[in-house]
């Protein structure tokens, strides 16, 4: 049984470590190799003083830099915090202060040119690590700090068990984002449920294609903890390009590709589509609905495109539509194995093994299959609450609300139907509009401000969109082009309205709470701009 990720590696590099593991553009490490990066920087994160439990924070794209960061700490025993590249330095600072991170390892060129005032303002942050091939005057690259590692004392602090290995930010109910604490239990034990299923998603012979933010979890665990777990080469992608990722996969011989419903969306649209997907046999679509037709779209191709549904606090997968219905009665002797389902349609299919799903009416009964329910989960992948005391985790008996409301049909198989809370998920990622709207009403000339997340009707879904209703100050007059590129400052990309629709007023209950359902079924409209994308 691997107890940690750092056994992963050590694993494979003694078995084929002559063997590609990871492909970063033009740069190419076998297994030994990873092994022995991840070795030395391990080494020379202990010697910058960095002890056990101590927090690093990777701001830092899907790279080759982040995959050694991210098992050198857990090798050094930190814990790792994954932040988006695109959070400027207000979101940036919130995460510092709140996980107390003491190294920074960032990409973003705006952090690493405010990296003095940064230290100056969050005590705890001792280094800053640039995680790119060439650096800035007085802070190393992710390999210039490797290289002090290299005749330093190794160090074997693998975090295991219940050590908290990651600490994932996600949006909550005070609209704040709240770390979420993932133990090597919680994320070994999704891997080796994955790993349950027939046919294995990943294997050893894989060439696996991971075109996802490693920030994310469903990219971090669901993908990248995949590749690591089964030996597979993981094809990294910094940036999503549609055409260059066909080309990519087709020029690597891809077999398995992990992404969210727009990117294979787009690749459908795109003329190499058929050259770039010869070679997968299996594709799996997560953090978003994905739509009933381009699942449509991709069988005509001849390529069955599967559905997972999770959460950050599951790690992530709880349910996937490659579940098969049933196992056929053991014969001695025989090939018991079921066979591959063909993907159900709008469904996110069944509970993985060893996963548990159950849901509840209002009066926390479990409903019958067509009914509505709140949806749980139980098992050893899920979390063990939010930093830093553990807060809102699993109840005693082990159950989790999710906070989604689903429907499961005669076979089994679940479909989504909402969320409880007005959390709004925009290509997979958690949008709070508490968050947004405290932004917007500090703007000039804004006197009242409603977000909320609307179906998105472009010509490629994004699942939803947020949408701002803004009431100006008396005698204002409010540019929506203005208020997004200012709210800019504070909020990440994702996070800006696609649209803004300056009204008189808005609806309010006698309490003075705004009706936001009255927002939406009346389909209010102003003056709008969509969010630069």
């Amino acid at each position: 049984m691997v107890t940690s990720f750092g056994e992963l590696v050590r694993r494979a590099a003694a078995s084929r470590g002559a063997s590609v593991a990871v492909v970063d553009a033009a740069l190419r490490w076998t297994w030994a190799e990873l092994d022995g990066i991840v070795t030395d920087l391990a080494a020379a994160l202990a010697g910058r003083g960095l002890r056990p439990d101590d927090r690093i924070a990777i701001q830092a794209p899907t790279s080759a830099e982040f995959l050694a960061c991210y098992l050198a700490s857990l090798q050094a025993g930190l814990v790792v915090v994954p932040v988006n590249p695109s959070y400027p330095v207000a979101e940036l600072g919130h995460i510092l202060d709140d996980s107390g991170a003491r190294m920074l390892v960032t990409s973003s060129v705006a952090v690493v040119a405010d990296a003095e005032r940064l230290r100056a303002h969050h005590p705890a942050l001792e280094h800053i690590v640039v995680a790119a091939r060439s650096g800035a005057d007085g802070l190393p690259t992710v390999m210039e700090l490797r290289a002090t590692g290299r005749n330093a004392e190794r160090v074997s602090r693998d975090r295991t068990g219940e050590d908290l290995a990651v600490l994932l930010y996600t949006s909550g109910t005070s609209g704040r984002p709240k770390g979420a604490m993932l133990p090597v239990r919680a994320l070994l034990a999704n891997l080796a449920q994955l790993g349950e299923l027939r046919p294995a998603p990943v294997t050893a012979a894989d060439t696996l294609f991971l075109p996802l933010p490693l920030f994310h979890v469903f990219g971090l665990n669901a993908g990248l903890g995949l590749g690591l777990y089964f030996g597979a080469t993981m094809v990294l992608s910094s940036r999503f390009d549609a055409a260059a990722g066909l080309q990519t996969m087709r020029d690597e011989a891809v077999t398995v590709v992990i992404g969210a419903p727009l990117e294979f969306a787009l690749w459908a649209g795109q003329p190499a589509f058929a050259d770039g997907f010869a070679h997968v046999r299996f594709a799996l679509s997560g953090s978003a609905p994905l739509p009933a037709e381009l699942v449509g779209r991709y069988a005509e191709a001849g390529i069955p495109l599967y559905e997972g549904y999770g959460l950050t606090e599951a790690a992530p997968v709880i349910t996937l539509n490659l579940v098969p219905g049933a196992v056929p009665e053991r014969v001695p002797g025989a090939d018991t194995a079921p066979a591959r389902v063909e993907p159900k349609a709008g469904s996110v299919g069944r509970p993985l093994p060893g996963v548990e799903v159950r849901l509840l009416d209002q009066d926390h009964e479990v409903v019958e299959a067509g009914d509505l329910g709140l949806l749980q989960v139980r098992g050893d992948n899920l979390f063990t609450g939010y930093w830093p005391d553990g807060a809102d985790g699993p109840d005693p008996a082990g159950w989790f609300s999710t906070g989604d409301l689903a429907v499961a049909d005669d076979d089994g198989d679940y479909y989504l139907v909402g969320r409880r809370s007005d959390l709004v998920l925009v290509n997979g990622f958690n949008v709070y509009p508490a968050e947004v709207e405290a932004v917007f009403s500090k703007l000039a000339g804004v006197r009242e401000v409603a977000v909320l997340g609307e179906p998105d009707t472009g010509v490629v879904a994004a699942g939803e969109v947020i949408v701002a209703y803004v009431v100006p100050e008396v005698g204002a007059s409010l540019d929506p082009g203005l208020l997004i590129a200012e709210a800019g400052n504070s909020l990440a990309r994702f996070k800006l309205p696609k649209r803004i629709a300056v009204v008189p007023e808005l609806p309010h209950t006698a309490t003075g709470k705004v009706m936001k359902w009255r927002l939406r079924a009346a389909g209010l409209s102003g003056g709008g701009t969509g969010a630069p994308r």
